[in-house]
């Protein structure tokens, strides 16, 4: 395979950064691995709760001045800041490549600029931000402020590194707070990168600050951490969970929380074109090697198409090639880690234990050092089985038959998750009348996933994929609270203040 880039040539930030410089330990080390080839790049410091307070002082310090700046300039630096990211697209992608699953010729069209282009979106919302009048009586004034919470608190996952964290953090520094990012332990390369720079944006130190770690470790500490005034979250419900649990139990503080999801693709036989079709459905269970929350992880079709649409998909999929993350090549992405690799052929393997039919993939590819597997596709599954219940975060694609509307919708539900679904039929009053009976925070017609106007309206989910929404103007809402402040302006009060004021 041609390579894009030498991941031998690659260097990487080695420490965490706080109030712009970057610090050397505070912890035990950890190994960072590439899955395109497992291969150990280097090791991070893993922050104890010593370095975790250093991030979150840092930040309280440089607070009240960025809270101070006017709007305007806030959002000039960030526009800078998004330039900057821009002009440094090349390497920006292949740190994101490196120890990632994203392919760096995807990560060139896609993660970095999209990074950028959240980062410009954001800085022009910072001077659009307004307080409201309430109705009151003539002689009093009720002002609705809105505020930044202050130090925010941001946990993200591997599965889209650089943009997940800038999804984030964004909104929360237009708003006028000031972030500690913990990145994943597996991926923690690349926003470091972008964060150094903010610095260069003019951006002043301690509004962006990066301490590695893990979960248990770093993450639990800046949860806890009494100066953390709200909690942004990307990751599983299970971590979800246990963060609610700490911010409450810890100091009371709001939590946003985006967590996992098990999507459905319902196809509906009036849908037309079958290519398309399956493309859409091929591409929503493949792309990032399915480790996407909003995967299009199961296909609930109409049993009269079931036969043609499946041959389409599998024959897409087989046509994916493995290779790593540097390639010029590769169409299908390694999984994360061993561990990750693991868990998907045990999930696989279960649910045909328990009676589905493989119709292809269903095994580990030997590809001489990295983590990859096969794309995979389980007919006749039910619900009591382990691949409609468990978010397999992999390239399997589970496949559920209907004879009806209803059957279909009932079909789809599912008694955990509600972040993402789609509809395909070409009949506009059954699409809708779907969309609105599907319990998803987002649900896509005749296609699947986010585009690059992704940012112009709100993703978040129902039940136990979470609360609290990112993107549009609720993710940077969020990310205020506000205050009321009344005002007596009668001439009542004034006597009653002995006069004249």
């Amino acid at each position: 395979m041609s390579h894009l880039f030498n991941p031998d040539d690659i260097d990487v930030p080695r420490g965490h950064l706080i109030a712009g410089r970057e610090v050397a330990g505070g912890g035990d080390s950890i190994e960072v691995c590439r899955p395109s080839d497992g291969v150990k790049h280097a090791s991070i410091p893993a922050a104890d709760a010593a370095m975790v307070d250093r991030a979150v002082q840092a930040a309280r310090a440089a607070f009240p001045a960025w809270k101070g700046m006017a709007p305007r300039e806030r959002g000039r630096l960030m526009r800078r800041w998004a330039e900057l990211v821009e002009a440094n697209l090349e390497d920006l992608a292949s740190v994101e490549a490196l120890v990632s699953t994203r392919n760096v010729a995807e990560a060139r069209v896609a993660d970095v600029p999209g990074a950028a282009e959240w980062l410009r979106f954001y800085g022009e919302y910072a001077d659009k931000l307004e307080g409201t009048i309430t109705a009151t009586s003539e002689e009093r004034l009720s002002l609705v402020l809105r505020e930044p919470y202050g130090v925010v608190g941001v946990i993200t996952p591997w599965n889209f590194p650089l943009f997940l964290a800038i999804w984030k953090m964004a909104p929360a520094i237009a708003a006028g707070n000031t972030v500690v990012l913990k990145p994943s332990e597996l991926t923690p390369f690349s926003i470091q990168r972008v964060a150094q720079l903010a610095a260069e944006a003019g951006i002043p130190p301690g509004v962006v600050n990066i301490v590695h770690g893990t979960g248990t470790g770093a993450g639990a500490s800046l949860v806890r951490h009494p100066d953390v005034d709200f909690v942004a979250f990307t990751g599983s419900t299970s971590v979800g969970a246990r963060i609610m649990s700490d911010a409450a139990l810890s100091s009371i503080k709001p939590v946003s929380l985006e967590l996992g999801g098990k999507h459905p693709q319902l196809v509906f036989a009036d849908c037309g074109d079958l290519d398309p079709v399956a493309t859409h459905i091929a591409w929503g269970i493949t792309r990032n090697a399915g480790q996407i929350c909003s995967a299009g992880s199961r296909l609930v079709v109409e049993k009269s198409i079931e036969q043609p649409l499946l041959e389409r998909i599998a024959n897409l999929m087989r046509k994916l090639v493995p290779g790593p993350t540097w390639s010029g090549e590769s169409t299908l992405a390694p999984v994360i880690s061993a561990k990750q690799l693991a868990r998907i052929e045990q999930l696989v393997n279960a649910t045909i234990e328990e009676g589905a039919e493989l119709v292809c993939g269903g095994e580990r590819i030997d590809s001489g050092g990295g983590w990859y597997y096969s794309p995979t596709i389980l007919r006749g599954v039910r619900q009591n089985m382990t691949g409609f219940r468990e978010e397999i975060f992999g390239p399997a694609l589970t496949v559920q038959t209907f004879n009806s509307f209803d059957e279909g919708l009932e079909q789809a539900a599912h008694p955990m998750y509600g972040l993402s679904a789609a509809v395909f039929t070409r009949d506009i009053n059954k699409a809708l009348n779907a969309a609105k009976a599907l319990r998803a925070g987002t649900v896509w017609v005749n296609r699947w996933g986010l585009t690059r106007e992704m940012m112009t309206s709100p993703f978040g989910g129902y039940r136990q994929s979470g609360f609290g929404k990112d993107s549009g103007r609720e993710g940077i809402e969020k990310y205020l609270h506000s205050k009321t402040v009344w005002i007596d302006h009668s001439e009542q009060a004034e006597l009653a203040q002995g006069g004249k004021r």
